[in-house]
């Protein structure tokens, strides 16, 4: 099989791995960018729902904004800022690290009632662990936190975001509730289990989709060439003009040492349980994963870059697109000549994780990374 990046997507589009996919990389912030579009319909700019990328792409860079500005701070206590939760001893930083003691999920959609009243089951949920003893990726977390940043901006979320990072970035193509059509997900409508049709420019997560589509977790949209500006020009050019290089370097620095995983401050660091970065993407590397089959990668040294935008739930909720991430980062990372040689990484050659789950850790219910 070929090792260079887009026959590898190609590849495993005609295999049926994944319905479709846009796939875009590059290195630097000058260099050139390749984007390639495959399967049936897919172009260059297909918009596809970008699940838990939302969390990195939304919640933490507005989040760290409000604390480069002085209105928040990563170890002030939610409760601060939503009475309602309590527990006073959960930060905000121990959300951002998921770090906080919740559970995975709380399936409030099959709540009767409104949106506000699932979001007050999700600040009622308990504890399951004691505070910042155990990572484990929770998107309660990163919802509460969605909630935090509109009542600070004093915006809805889809606005905070347009005004703190879509507009300085120039992301034009990226955002909640799309008006236009998107590639289509699963039918897992939350209020209408026997609807069959596909979901298009509705979010697929049933948790966003009950809290009316905007959310902290899920339920931003967007393509693959605005997720490149987004990680070239907010995150690896030095003059950034959405975070500072300390608040960068804050957000890309294990937060997690001498626990059971490496994560940053919202990102999976190389050798978490969702690293799914390939034992030849460098060690400083750091990205995020979304349910649908989505992606970003990249590496703040070699400053290389990777999205991977599928909807790959089309075909249903195996987590198809696992072996496709980790083969096409090693392909990146390989034309860049930036490779890791795999026994730097570890004896499995995965990095600290014997079982990288990329995105489902086999808890037996579904989250949205």
């Amino acid at each position: 099989m070929s090792t260079e990046p887009g026959e590898i997507v190609s590849h495993a589009v005609g295999s049926g791995v994944v319905p479709g996919a846009v796939l875009a990389y590059g290195r630097g912030t000058d260099g050139p960018v390749h984007v390639s579009a495959f399967g049936a319909g897919v172009g260059p700019d297909t918009v596809y729902d970008l699940a838990s990328l939302t969390k990195v792409t939304v919640t933490l860079p507005c989040v760290l904004r409000l604390v480069e500005a002085g209105e928040i701070g990563l170890d002030d206590p939610v409760a601060r800022y939503l009475p309602d939760f309590g527990k006073e001893q959960v930060t905000i930083r121990h959300f951002l690290t998921h770090t906080s003691g919740l559970p995975a999920i709380r399936e409030v959609w099959r709540l009767p009632g409104s949106a506000h009243e699932r979001f007050a089951a999700v600040l009622a949920e308990p504890l399951e662990s004691p505070v910042g003893t155990v990572v484990k990726y929770s998107d309660l977390g990163f919802i509460m936190l969605g909630q935090i940043v509109a009542d600070l901006t004093g915006k809805p979320l889809q606005e905070a975001f347009g005004e703190l990072v879509a507009a300085p970035l120039g992301m034009t193509s990226t955002g909640y509730l799309p008006a236009g059509p998107a590639a289509a997900t699963e039918a897992n409508w939350f209020d209408d289990p026997e609807r069959q049709d596909p979901k298009s420019g509705v979010v697929h997560d049933e948790n966003a989709e009950s809290l009316g589509g905007v959310a902290g977790q899920a339920g931003l949209f967007g393509t693959a060439s605005d997720l490149a500006i987004y990680l070239r020009a907010g995150w690896l050019a030095e003059d950034s003009p959405i975070l500072t290089p300390a608040t960068r370097a804050e957000a890309l620095r294990c937060q997690t040492e001498g626990l059971d995983g490496r994560r940053g401050l919202g990102w999976t660091l190389r050798g978490d349980s969702f690293d799914f970065m390939s034992d030849q993407w460098p060690l400083t590397g750091a990205g995020h994963s979304g349910f649908t089959g989505t992606s970003l990668a990249f590496d703040p040294v070699a400053e290389i870059w990777c999205v991977l935008l599928t909807n790959a739930v089309l075909y249903g909720r195996g987590n198809r697109a696992r072996q496709l991430r980790r083969s096409l980062h090693g392909a990146v990372a390989a034309a860049f000549g930036v490779a890791e040689k795999p026994d730097d990484v570890g004896e499995d050659g995965s990095g600290r994780s014997l079982n990288s789950s990329d995105g489902d850790p086999g808890t037996g219910f579904r989250i949205t990374a």
